[in-house]
């Protein structure tokens, strides 16, 4: 494991615990936006991750944003759920099983642009990079 990927790791390890800690809450700077925990299953490995994330509450449908800040590859717990699409949510102090479901389209460019205006570092992101961030539905089973 590289410096980078162990400074990320603690980071998020950080994240979680303070959204854990506060039924779904976090500060700064995710201070008053929408937050998840995935759980997904490794592509390869088949090894449980888990990965704090920006979400999107639509119309209760909860989405979100495989940005990686605006990097030229898409991260890897995007990776796992397509090749395990059935993961774990959890949102407040819920958790759930859901199935991820990639959202393309005109709905998909719509539900980027509404994230992207409740969090305009999304907007960014965006600029950074050529690939389309995909957008994807967490569905409860």
């Amino acid at each position: 494991m590289t410096d980078q990927e162990r400074a990320l790791n603690d980071w998020n390890a950080k994240i979680m615990a303070e959204f854990r800690a506060n039924g779904g809450r976090c500060g700064p700077p995710f201070e008053n936006a929408e937050m998840v925990i995935l759980h997904t299953r490794g592509a390869r490995s088949g090894k449980p991750r888990e990965n704090p994330l920006c979400a999107l509450l639509d119309g209760g449908r909860l989405f979100v944003f495989a940005s990686k800040a605006g990097a030229p590859s898409n991260p890897a717990w995007y990776h796992n759920l397509k090749a395990h699409s059935e993961v774990e949510v959890e949102h407040g102090s819920e958790r759930f099983r859901a199935r991820a479901v990639e959202v393309t389209g005109p709905e998909r460019d719509a539900l980027y642009a509404r994230q992207a205006s409740l969090m305009p570092q999304f907007a960014v992101y965006a600029t950074k990079t050529t690939r389309a961030i995909p957008v994807v539905a967490l569905e409860r089973i």
